[in-house]
This record gives structure tokens, C-alpha cells and sequence, in this order.
């Protein structure tokens, strides 16, 4: 077996060792020497996974999609999949080669295209994971969006990858915390579809997560809110699969031109906790033709109740959104909030703010930076009127 610590003559099997063992597990530092399966060869775009199966004691290979005959098999030696640059860094560094299989070798353009996917599906995994089991119960809506924007840019990429499944657990456990059994199951059942193409029908992750797929309730998170309440068979019949993927991730589709607009329609008028944040790029508000620069892919209009104001350096307001959450909301505009005529200034009139985003201050709580004049409009009623 190759040695790329052969400059120590004096360790040359631990060399080898270091070189090309396989870990015992995804989480552990323990390793073996594998005759068969430590000579496969890396790709980035590998057509094979290679796992522990610690029911079976065995080192196995499962073939992600169909290899002919003569091809080459190969696993991912790294355990994230990142932009090119930074796989050959790792890859040069870890295992002295430079990668030049297919997804290393696009055109500049494609290259660019696909770390674009990388490093947004990297960046989704830090929002997903933002504020631990308080985020999955105070923003569940939002972090659903996440893990959706991020399955999409998965089947982007390429549907194998070892996050995909991930990704549906994820969205498994938002909903079992929430109390929802039935999209809860249909994401475990997804999830463990995933997990037997990548490691067997017969590993402890399948076998363990087809228990709680099969009844959800059984997870530990269940319980701590019930704020989607289903039980795991309540999925609506009759539904084609776009509808049936708009229950599921719980979108709402916006009002075409000319049709009524509906105040309880949350793709339209979204909470605060379903606004994207100011430096969160998020595809379900967003598009971009180049990557770089990002536009509305729709209209949403933030709807809240005054209940308090104060003007000291800027005109701040107390206001409170569809779900009963009170937030402020910071004027820094040029003329910092006194265009607004004092007397739509009252409580218990409701502000209407287009394309609002979440802001982090430093000094207050996560609130509402405005910056357009002409991007919100106080209306002379109740929310609650609005909404009846």
C-alpha cells in the first residue's frame, strides 16, 4: 500500500497506517487496515460510500448509482464536501495528490457554479444548527425553510450525497419537536431511503432510525411543543406531488395578480420568526442570475401592530406580528423616522413593511432595521381586523 510518510524509513507501517486506514465510525478516532477496501481510490463525484457497519464488524462499500462494467469505483476520502479549493488543500495536505476527477475538472464557470451550491449548503447547515433545540421551537418555520432550500441545492449537486438523509432528519426532528407525526414520518422514511443506498439496509443508523420512522413519538424530542399537532397518518389524500411537496415543507403559495389577498397566507404575510435574516441570503425570498448579486424572487409584506413608540436619536417602535410576538422596530432612515406623520404614530394601528428582513442589533433585541421610506405604509386598524 502507498506511504506518503516514506521519508521515515524508521515508521514505514505506521506511515502506511496513517496513509490509508479507514475510521471505525463517522465520530471516532479509531481505524483499521482494509486489504480490499483501503486500495479504492478517491473522487470527489464518488460513485461508491464507504461505512462502518458496526452490527456486522465489517468495513462495507455500497455503490451510490449504477458503475459499468470496467469503471473505475471510487469513495470521498474527506468528511465535507467543500468548494474545489478548498477539497485540493485538504486532499494535498491529508493525502500528498492533487484531484482531478470530473467535478474537479468543469469548466471555470461550472467550477464556479457548483462551490456557489458547496458554500450555501455549508452555510445552511450553520443556520439549521443556530440556537440548538430553542431555534427548532421558537423558529420552526424558518429552520423548515433552511433544511428545504438546502435538499434542493443536494439534488442540485447530485442526490447522493451523504448529507442528503441528513438533511431529512433534520427536518424529521423540527417536526417531531413540534409534534407534527406525519411529516415527521414521511422525512424519517426519506431520510432512511437515503441512508440504505449509502451504507445497507442492515446498519445500526438504518435499523435504529426505522423504529422512530415507523412512530415518530418515540423520539425524545416529541412533546416539547405541539404547536403542528398531527397524528402519522393525518397526510391529505389525493394530493399530486407538488401539492403534496407544498403540504409537506408547508408552503403557502403566493395570490396571483388580481386575486383577493389573504392576511393569514404566510408566504405573503410572513411572521417575524418566518423573515430571512439581513445577512442570510435565503432562496425561498431571494434569486440571483450570477451568485453574487440577489433581487426578490416575490413580494411578502410584514405585518405587525403598534403597541408602543419612543423618538430619542431615531424613531424606535414596539411592534407585535401575527403569532403575539413583540419586536422593535429602528428607523434609520435619513431622516430617521420623522417622515412617518405623528399621528399614524398610535397604538393599535398596524405597520405594513415590504421586504422586511431580520436585523441583529447590539445593543436590543433582534428586531426591524428600516432603511426605505417608501417601503412601509401604516395602516388605520387593528392587525387583528385585518386578519378576520
Amino acid at each position: 500500500m502507498h506511504n506518503i510518510y516514506a521519508d521515515d524509513p524508521a515508521s514505514r507501517y505506521l506511515g502506511i497506517i496513517r496513509t490509508n486506514a479507514l475510521p471505525f465510525g463517522d465520530d471516532v478516532e479509531e481505524g483499521g487496515i482494509f486489504l480490499d477496501a483501503c486500495r479504492i481510490n478517491h473522487a470527489c463525484d464518488n460513485n461508491a460510500q464507504k461505512s462502518w457497519n458496526d452490527n456486522i464488524k465489517r468495513h462495507t462499500v455500497h455503490a451510490l448509482r449504477d458503475i459499468e462494467k470496467g469503471e473505475e469505483i471510487t469513495i470521498y476520502y474527506l468528511r465535507v464536501v467543500n468548494s474545489r479549493k478548498a477539497r485540493q488543500e485538504a486532499l494535498r495536505r491529508k493525502f500528498a495528490f492533487t484531484c482531478s476527477c470530473r467535478l474537479c475538472s468543469l469548466p471555470p464557470d461550472q467550477s464556479q457554479e457548483s462551490d456557489r451550491r458547496l458554500d450555501e449548503i455549508l452555510k445552511l447547515d450553520s443556520l439549521i444548527a443556530r440556537d440548538g433545540l430553542m431555534g427548532i421551537l421558537s423558529s420552526p418555520l424558518r429552520k423548515l425553510r433552511y433544511v428545504d432550500q438546502q435538499i434542493r441545492l443536494y439534488n442540485e449537486q447530485g442526490s447522493n450525497d451523504i448529507g442528503l438523509p441528513r438533511a431529512f432528519w433534520d427536518a424529521a426532528q423540527i417536526a417531531i419537536a413540534n409534534g407534527d407525526l406525519a411529516r415527521a414520518r414521511i422525512f424519517a422514511e426519506r431520510a432512511v431511503l437515503g441512508w440504505i443506498v449509502l451504507e445497507g439496509d442492515d446498519s445500526s443508523r438504518v435499523l435504529q432510525y426505522r423504529v422512530l420512522m415507523q412512530d415518530p413519538s418515540r423520539h425524545e424530542l416529541y412533546g416539547m411543543s405541539m404547536k403542528w399537532k398531527t397524528a402519522v397518518d393525518d397526510i391529505p389524500p389525493g394530493l399530486d406531488p407538488e401539492d403534496l411537496d407544498d403540504w409537506l415543507w408547508k408552503k403557502e403559495k403566493p395570490k396571483q395578480p388580481g386575486q383577493l389577498a389573504n392576511f393569514r397566507n404566510r408566504a405573503t404575510f410572513p411572521s417575524f420568526d418566518d423573515l430571512s435574516y439581513e445577512n442570510d441570503v435565503s432562496l425561498e425570498f431571494y434569486e440571483s442570475s450570477d451568485g453574487f448579486t440577489h433581487r426578490p424572487r416575490r413580494h411578502w409584506l410584514f405585518l405587525a401592530e403598534i403597541v408602543d413608540f419612543d423618538i430619542l436619536v431615531r424613531l424606535q417602535i414596539s411592534i407585535k406580528d401575527i403569532d403575539g410576538r413583540t419586536i422593535p422596530l429602528f428607523f434609520y432612515t435619513d431622516k430617521r423616522g420623522s417622515e412617518l406623520a405623528p399621528s399614524l404614530i398610535q397604538k393599535g394601528y398596524t405597520v405594513a413593511i415590504l421586504y422586511a428582513q431580520r436585523h441583529t442589533f447590539m445593543y436590543s433585541e433582534p428586531g426591524i432595521r428600516h432603511e426605505e421610506p417608501t417601503n412601509i405604509k401604516v395602516l388605520l386598524q387593528l392587525l387583528s381586523r385585518l386578519q378576520t
